[in-house]
This record gives structure tokens, C-alpha cells and sequence, in this order.
């Protein structure tokens, strides 16, 4: 794949309503926050973002709400340089929320409103199939209803366009939708969701690797969070470390991960090579607040590759 090689995204948008806490809150308890902000969000968005900022073509396809938000989400993306022609505003609802609570280690707990996402049905994907057959790679998430991911694999398939699926939120997929992935990106809950194996190892993750090439998909990437990624292609499997930095919080790492992983590979960098490339992005990524803020530019992630070597 090459320069003129174009991205597809598929998928959500949110605005996050992100709330720091010493602790997450038990059942009945009030903590005291101590810093709220809101930042765009939705893991299509933050993915295509990812892509956009790291140098990709790409063309994204989801929905908004009919609001103020919904405006401004549109006005960042086109900043972002993502071709926002297949972004249907939808009338009389509202864009997608998602509230965040973000512990003292880094860790967050999301509840998510679909809101404008749930319009983005089969028919919505029809409408923009072109935007699918003329792509190089289409890049889905779950935050979509299944049946849309589906119905996209398949124009995917037809047109020879890659198919690349980061399978969060966790939940169990079909055979039929799996043998239409040609990469998958899970992380160890939902490898062990999608293939019944627990990964607490790089052995388990070369097992669940395995299960996922058994259901037809060429390229799987489980991601270790710190430990980094159990890269395995058709069978032969090896662990890509991370880079080392001081987290302040992992919204949206994995979804930086994906969207600079596949902008590498359709520049045609090998697999080992695109994994680093978005280790780095990830990393980058975590030592900054909220979702699409601390997405990095394709200069920070060459810049910071370069200090490592």
C-alpha cells in the first residue's frame, strides 16, 4: 500500500465528560472530584482522529446529533484533516455521551449514552458504502450497533478493501463476522471474551492468537496495555514492547494505538514496524488528559521514535 492508499473509519462519537477522583466511588458514595473537563470523544472519532493526526487519507463514517456539540465535534474533525462528507447530523437527537471517572493510578470507568450512534444502522452504512469500496482499509470498533459492522465487512470484502477490527467494547462476535476481518486488535479481556482464553501470558497470547487465525483472520494484535503487544501473523507470533513513560491516563491509548497502526501500515511499513509507530503514538498519548487532546501529530510520534533509537 502507498501514499494514495485512503483510510475508512467507521464508527462512534461521543463527548466525554471527564471527572479526576482519588478513587472510583463505591455504590452510595460521593467523591470529591478534583478536575472535571469535557473533551471529544467516541472510539471511531478518537481512532480516525489518531489517523488524521498521524498523516493518514482518511475518510470517516458516524454520526452526530443535531446540536451544539454535534457542530463542534464536525468543526474539530475537518481540523483534525479527516474528510467529515459522510457525517450525518441527525434531527432531533443528541450527540453521544460518555462520563469518565479517571482513579489516581490512571485508570478510568466509562458509562456511555449511544444518543446519535444508534442512527448509524445498516441503511446509514448503504448510504456510504462508496466511501468503503474506494478505501484501501475500513477501521470499525463496537460502539456501533453489530449489524452495521457486519453489513460494512461485507462491502468491505466485495470491493478487496482490508478490514480491521478493533473488537472494543468487549462482547462476543459471529463466526461470520470474524471470517470477514483480516486484522483484529483485542486487548487480553477481549481476546479472552471473543476466544474463551484467558491471557495472562505471552504463551496464552500466541493460544487466543491462534483461535482468531482459526476463524480466518490473518493478523492479530492482543495489546498488553505496558507490556505492549502480541503481534502474530498467520501463526508466528511475537511480543512488540512498549515504550516506558509516566501515564497520566489511558483514555484513548488503545484507540491511538489503532488508528496509528493501520496510518503505518498503509504507508507500507512492515507490521513490526506500524507496531511501534503506534507504541509510540499510545505512549505519547498517555502522558496527556482526555481522549482526542492527547491524540499526538505525525512530527511528535517521528520525533519521539527518533529518541529511542
Amino acid at each position: 500500500m502507498s501514499e494514495s492508499a485512503k483510510l475508512a473509519v467507521l464508527g462512534s462519537i461521543n463527548a466525554d465528560h471527564i471527572l479526576n477522583l482519588a478513587h472510583f466511588p463505591r455504590p452510595g458514595e460521593t467523591v470529591i472530584g478534583k478536575q472535571y473537563q469535557i473533551a471529544f470523544g467516541g472510539k471511531g472519532a478518537n481512532q480516525a482522529v489518531a489517523a488524521g493526526r498521524a498523516g493518514a487519507d482518511i475518510a470517516f463514517i458516524a454520526c452526530v446529533g443535531a446540536d451544539d456539540t454535534g457542530e463542534r465535534i464536525r468543526q474539530q474533525l475537518i481540523m483534525d484533516r479527516i474528510d467529515i462528507s459522510s457525517v450525518e447530523t441527525i434531527a432531533d437527537e443528541a450527540t453521544g455521551v460518555a462520563m469518565i471517572f479517571v482513579n489516581g493510578e490512571g485508570e478510568n470507568s466509562i458509562g456511555i449514552f449511544a444518543g446519535a450512534n444508534a442512527a448509524l444502522t445498516p441503511d446509514c452504512v448503504e448510504r456510504h458504502q462508496q466511501v468503503i469500496a474506494e478505501a484501501s482499509a475500513l477501521l470499525m470498533q463496537l460502539e456501533s450497533p453489530l449489524e452495521s459492522v457486519l453489513s460494512a465487512a461485507r462491502i468491505a470484502r466485495q470491493h478487496q478493501t482490508q478490514v480491521i477490527l478493533n473488537p472494543a467494547p468487549a462482547t462476543q462476535l459471529s463466526d461470520e463476522l470474524l471470517a470477514l476481518i483480516d486484522i483484529i486488535t483485542p486487548n487480553e479481556t477481549e481476546a479472552e471474551i471473543i476466544t474463551g482464553i484467558a491471557v495472562k501470558s505471552d504463551e496464552d497470547a500466541a493460544r487466543a492468537a491462534r483461535a482468531l487465525h482459526d476463524k480466518g483472520i490473518a493478523t492479530v494484535l492482543i495489546t498488553l496495555g505496558s507490556r505492549g503487544v502480541w503481534l502474530s501473523e498467520d501463526g508466528n507470533g511475537q511480543a512488540v514492547p512498549g515504550f516506558r513513560v509516566e501515564a497520566v491516563d489511558t483514555i484513548a491509548a488503545g484507540d491511538t494505538f489503532n488508528g496509528a497502526f493501520i496510518t503505518a501500515r498503509l504507508e507500507g511499513k512492515p507490521v513490526f514496524e506500524a507496531a511501534r509507530f503506534a507504541h509510540a503514538a499510545a505512549a505519547i498519548a498517555v502522558t496527556r488528559p482526555g481522549a482526542q487532546p492527547s491524540v499526538p501529530w505525525r512530527a511528535e510520534i517521528d520525533a519521539f521514535l527518533q529518541q529511542q533509537d
